[in-house]
């Protein structure tokens, strides 16, 4: 009899540890991966992918939810506000480490509301002109704008992206005036350049990486901290005498800040073994990515290196929050 009680009472002292809950046959029922962006876009073609992995090793049916528009940050905050069990995912774009410099406020805290999951992949910028252009180099540019300060223009694909920061970050570092012409999309950037409307572009690599390869562009640079595995003539920032000019995109996967760190645990491998495999490393190549499949301590460390950096930045540019 006491034997039994005993037992009873551990029992119940596991389930108030745990909540009342058992993770230990999650998933149960199908998840939701949120996307907080339009279907077709980079972030959507990632989400894709890591669904129909997550389906074949989790045995459970992934649903992608896209929910566009403002930026990302309606979708962030459906994300936030699931309940932190599992089910419910968010895969997001760096957005979720740039939003907070752009916007006065946010319906979300993107390090208190999320627990990270993966970095799933990343891509660079590239700086790149017309063929035709007799600017062939990052110090042909650097010349150039200083010769006649203002004359140049650059396209990217709108104010505040990735690609913007990474021509502003130039101009700061070599002391140098060109104008920003924003658009609203990586295509209609790239069109504006081959088309000869601005002098420049900055644009994330997938739309423009063809147009390079068929002898349209010539590619000034990649801002990653190496040179791209398809494009290995084209250097780096670094290598051209910038010291630490990284200005990359990344795709990750968070869970709503409570999710149970087995369950955590369970998803991050989950998605380092999905992009691991030959299938899933020629899709995001062909989407313009390459592979990163980092622990969530790596991702964390990102995020809490690169929130304050891109709000120095943005500050430092003069950018006022909408």
């Amino acid at each position: 009899m006491i034997r039994r009680t005993l037992i009873a009472a551990l029992a119940v002292l596991s389930a108030l540890a745990t909540g009342g809950v058992s993770h230990a046959a999650y998933p149960e029922r199908p998840i939701t991966l949120i996307v907080p962006f339009a279907a077709g876009g980079p972030t959507d073609i990632i989400a894709r992918i890591v669904s129909t992995a997550f389906q074949k090793a989790l045995g459970q049916s992934v649903t992608v939810d896209n929910r566009g528009g403002g930026g990302g940050n309606p979708g962030m905050a459906i994300a936030a506000r699931a309940a932190p069990d599992g089910y419910t995912l968010l895969l997001t774009s760096t957005a979720i480490a740039v939003n907070q410099a752009l916007y006065k406020s946010l319906p979300y805290d993107p390090i208190k509301d999320f627990v990270p999951i993966c970095e799933l992949v990343n891509a660079p910028n590239v700086l790149f002109v017309r063929a035709e252009s007799d600017i062939k180099t990052v110090a042909d540019l650097v010349a150039r704008a200083k010769a006649a300060p203002g004359a140049l223009n650059y396209s990217s694909p709108g104010a505040g992206t990735k690609s913007h920061l990474t021509v502003e970050q130039l101009k700061l570092r070599a002391g140098i005036d060109m104008v920003h012409i924003p658009y609203r999309g990586g295509g209609p950037a790239t069109m504006a350049v081959l088309e000869g409307t601005v002098h420049v572009g900055s644009v994330a690599l997938a739309p423009v990486e063809p147009l390079i390869k068929e002898g349209k562009f010539t590619a000034l640079a990649v801002t990653g901290a190496e040179r791209w595995f398809s494009l290995p003539d084209v250097p780096t920032m670094i290598e051209q005498g910038y010291a630490g000019f990284v200005s990359d995109t990344f795709n990750a996967l968070f869970a709503p800040t409570g999710t149970p760190p087995e369950i955590v645990a369970l998803l991050s491998k989950t998605s380092r073994a999905a992009l691991a495999t030959p299938e899933a490393r020629e899709q995001a190549h062909r989407a313009g990515y390459q592979i990163v499949g980092g622990t969530p301590d790596q991702l964390a460390a990102r995020l809490a290196s690169e929130i304050p950096a891109v709000k120095e930045l943005v500050g430092r540019l003069g950018i006022k929050p909408e």
